[in-house]
């Protein structure tokens, strides 16, 4: 354990969020308050915010007695918050790399969207040189993730043209079902074989939902539609072509780019069911292996075989469908880079349009995390090296990164990264990675964004409990009517 104790509540979530980068197995308590611990710490650390400076002190906890670490005080102007960040984060990060003899790829920054100060800058006109000055002088991050999320910035600009700030919005409409949940799994999803019998209840209060959303924004114009989840294809095709009419009939689609859904999990993939969808011109869907080893799939509960994966992606491909997006986890547990290798030349077989790549998140709710003694003998690892293999395997398929995220507690403080072919970039995502436009969203567990044109952002969520929204349906609605203004 490690606790950092502070004289007053300031910057916890910082300096938590950093500690926890270099500290990943470790827990950490951030806090102004007088606590008491059972559990031994590593190391503590005393954080006083004076009045015209931080002072930091800390010791290692040996098993003798306490050993002092070097300190640091530093001057700042409390009337800077921003400025008082940055300072206390460089200068913790320099103290914590010197003690661990480690650097972090992202350097200080701990948000979830790094993309967004390089975009900033190039819509201020700064030059890729001045960007990467910044970023290296500001964040510590690597050369390396400088140059993506430059490159990624400037794909996004480019995409983001044709968007319609001002008078455009995005509709996101959340399938809370899966047909399993999966070991790393902490989104809002249930097992379908506990609501198969209430699935179509849950459409009537969706629909309630869609029906207010359709004639809040009659005079606005609908940029892209996302089918998530949960796993939409676990919807019968008759439920997956109610829906689908429903969106159409309800709303204007001719100012629509994208139309995604993510039909997921292979072995809820079926001839009927993709059909479906393709009648309907669904532009863009999602066939997620994860991983190709079959070993992997069966630890984390995904019920399906690499097998099947495959056949799921061939016959979408039989169909008709032209994008196609994969989504690969790197640091599953006991996978290596030889693992990875094996995965990518799979994929590159079949020749996806899209695949993202997620670093492996361990949240507090998923059960590898609840229950990690169980699975302590598989080792999670991520490496920039397993990062840039990925990277080149994209690259020689012809698919070149265009958003990137990151998540608390990921594996090696990565990266998520999107890579996509010439003119099959998902729109979607990078709207709901860079936060520039209104996004509506409908369905249990779902959070609607509404962005001003000042570029505040407030947010209302709906209850993650099914049985929840569906009784309290008027209530999600009376939120998003609250949120968004008018009578309506």
């Amino acid at each position: 354990m490690i606790i950092v104790r502070l004289n007053r509540p300031e910057f916890e979530y910082d300096i938590h969020s950093l500690v926890k980068a270099f500290y990943p197995k470790q827990d950490v308590s951030v806090t102004a308050e007088e606590k008491t611990y059972e559990e031994p710490a590593v190391w503590e650390m005393q954080l006083s915010y004076l009045d015209n400076s931080i002072r930091i002190a800390w010791w290692e906890n040996g098993e003798e007695a306490a050993h002092e670490l070097p300190g640091r005080e530093f001057s700042v102007d409390f009337s800077d918050r921003s400025a008082v960040k940055n300072t206390l984060k460089q200068n913790l990060y320099e103290m914590l790399s010197g003690y661990t003899g480690e650097s972090l790829p992202w350097g200080t920054l701990t948000g979830i969207r790094p993309t967004k100060i390089p975009m900033k800058l190039l819509e201020e006109r700064a030059d890729r040189d001045a960007i990467a000055s910044y970023m290296k002088e500001t964040y510590f991050a690597s050369d390396e993730k400088i140059r993506l999320s430059i490159d990624i910035a400037e794909r996004e600009l480019k995409l983001l043209s044709k968007i319609d700030y001002e008078n455009g919005y995005s509709l996101y409409i959340g399938i809370p079902f899966c047909p399993t949940t999966c070991l790393y799994c902490s989104f809002t999803s249930y097992p379908l074989s506990a609501w198969a019998k209430r699935v179509d209840a849950y459409l009537d209060a969706l629909e309630h939902e869609i029906d207010y959303v359709a004639v809040k924004f009659a005079g606005k114009r609908l940029n892209a539609i996302y089918i998530g989840g949960g796993t939409p294809t676990t919807l019968e095709p008759y439920q997956l072509d109610r829906l689908i009419r429903k969106i159409k009939c309800s709303f204007d689609l001719s100012d629509c780019l994208e139309f995604t859904v993510e039909a997921g999990r292979p072995d809820s993939i079926t001839r009927e069911k993709l059909l479906v969808l393709r009648r309907h011109g669904i532009s863009r869907i999602s066939i997620n292996p994860q991983t190709m080893k079959d070993e992997t799939l069966r630890l984390i509960g995904r019920h399906h075989t690499v097998e099947q994966t495959r056949e799921s992606f061939l016959l979408a491909r039989e169909l008709g469908f032209d994008n196609i997006n994969m989504d690969l986890i790197l640091g599953l547990p006991g996978e290596d880079l030889t693992d990875v290798r094996r995965t990518m030349e799979q994929i590159r077989e079949l020749k996806p349009d899209n695949i993202t790549v997620h670093s492996l998140a361990l949240k507090r709710a998923a059960r590898l995390n609840m229950f990690k003694e169980n699975y302590k003998d598989y080792r999670m690892v991520n490496t920039q090296e397993h990062m840039e293999l990925v990277a080149s395997c994209a690259r020689e398929m012809g698919l070149s990164p265009y958003y990137l995220y990151r998540q608390k507690s990921m594996a090696g403080n990565l990266e998520n990264v999107g890579y996509a072919a010439h003119g099959k970039a998902g729109v979607y995502n990078i709207l709901i990675m860079e936060e520039k436009q209104t996004i509506v969203a409908c369905g249990a567990g779902s959070i609607t964004k509404r962005v001003s044109s000042d570029g505040r952002i407030e947010r209302c969520e709906n209850v993650k409990d099914v049985a929840l929204y569906i009784e309290k349906i008027d209530e999600m609605i009376d939120r998003k009517r609250r949120l968004l203004g008018g009578k309506y």
